[in-house]
C-alpha cells in the first residue's frame, strides 16, 4: 500500500461516518470510490474561478470534453471551495492563506484515502510575487521556506509547537522543468519559495494601512531573501508541502510571478496581461499531465 495515501489519524478508523462538512460530501451520504476512485492528478489553487477555468482547459487538452461543456462543482453543497472532476483529474479551489488550505487540505487527503486513490500527484498552481525575476516567470518549487527562511512550518497543536517538514518532491520538480523546456513558451526556473502568513507586512510591502520599517529595510530584507535561494513569494505553499509530505502524496507548487518585488510592491499590468500570466501554470501542468498519461 505504498503508494495508497498514508492517513496520521488512528482515529478515523473507529468513526462510523466521516463527513467532510466543507465540501458537502459525507462517507454515509457518497459513494467515494466510485465518484473519486480513478483520480490520479490533482491541481489545487485559490479562486473557484481559476479551478473551473483549469478543468475545462484539462479536458480539451485530454480529449475529454466537448466545447462549451459545462463541469458542475461537486461541492455545490457549500460556498466554501469549489470542486470539479474530469477523467482522471480532480480541480480544487483553496482559498487564501494556509489556514483555509489547510482546512482544504484536510478533507481532500481525507477524500482520497476514502475513495482508495493510489499514485496521486497533487500540484498547486497560482500567482506569487517575484523577487528577482521579469513578471510572468513560472516558479517551480524547490523548499517552501518561512519568513526567516526556514524550510519548515511551525504550528501549534495541544499548546505545543510542532515543526514540520517543507521540502518537495524533488523529481517531480525537475519532471515539470524538463516539460517547461518542452513548451518553450516563457522563463522557467525551480527555487525556494517563502510562504507568509500575511500579504502587506509579512511580505515587506510599504503600501499596506501599516507599515513601521522604510524601504531600505525592505529591500534589504528582499535581498537576503534572494541570497538564500527565495525566487517568489505566497501564502500557501508551507501546510501544503508539510501535509502532502505527512501523507505520502507526491505534490509540487508551480507559480507564475506577477511583478518583481524588487522594483515595486504594487501590480500594475494590464487586466489581460495577467490573464496571460496565470494561464502559464495550467499550461505546464496541463502539458505535464498529457505527458504523464501517453497524450503529447
Amino acid at each position: 500500500r505504498e503508494n495508497f495515501i498514508h492517513l496520521c489519524n488512528p482515529h478515523l478508523e473507529k468513526m462510523k461516518e466521516d463527513i467532510l462538512y466543507h465540501f458537502a460530501l459525507g462517507t454515509g451520504t457518497h459513494d467515494f470510490p466510485t465518484l473519486f476512485g480513478d483520480v490520479k492528478f490533482v491541481c489545487v489553487g485559490g479562486s473557484p474561478s481559476r479551478m473551473k477555468a483549469f478543468i475545462t482547459y484539462i479536458a480539451e487538452e485530454l480529449g475529454l470534453g466537448s466545447p462549451g461543456c459545462d463541469y458542475p462543482n461537486i461541492c455545490a453543497g457549500t460556498d466554501r471551495y469549489a470542486m470539479y472532476k474530469v477523467g482522471p483529474v480532480l480541480s480544487v479551489s483553496h482559498g487564501m492563506g494556509i489556514p483555509s488550505i489547510s482546512i482544504m487540505l484536510h478533507e481532500l487527503i481525507k477524500l482520497l484515502y476514502h475513495a482508495k486513490c493510489s499514485d496521486i500527484t497533487i500540484i498547486r498552481i497560482g500567482t506569487s510575487g517575484g523577487i528577482g525575476l521579469e513578471p510572468g516567470s513560472v516558479v517551480i518549487t524547490r523548499q517552501s521556506v518561512d519568513a526567516t527562511f526556514k524550510p519548515q512550518l511551525e504550528q501549534v497543536v495541544l499548546g505545543k509547537t510542532v515543526v514540520r517538514s517543507t521540502n518537495l518532491n524533488e523529481q517531480l520538480a525537475k519532471e515539470l522543468m524538463q516539460c517547461s523546456k518542452e513548451i518553450g513558451q516563457f522563463n522557467t526556473v525551480i527555487g525556494n519559495t517563502m510562504c507568509t502568513l500575511d500579504f502587506y507586512e509579512g511580505q515587506g510591502r510599504l503600501d499596506g494601512a501599516i507599515c513601521l520599517y522604510d524601504e531600505e529595510e525592505k529591500l534589504q530584507y528582499l535581498k537576503n531573501a534572494y541570497e538564500s535561494g527565495v525566487r517568489n513569494i505566497e501564502m500557501e505553499s508551507s501546510v501544503f508541502a508539510a501535509m502532502c509530505n505527512l501523507s505520502g502524496v507526491k505534490a509540487a507548487v508551480v507559480c507564475v510571478t506577477l511583478l518583481n518585488r524588487l522594483e515595486g510592491d504594487q501590480i500594475s499590468s494590464s487586466h489581460d496581461v495577467l490573464v496571460e500570466y496565470q494561464q502559464r501554470p495550467q499550461k505546464l501542468v496541463g502539458y505535464f499531465i498529457k505527458k504523464s498519461l501517453g497524450k503529447v
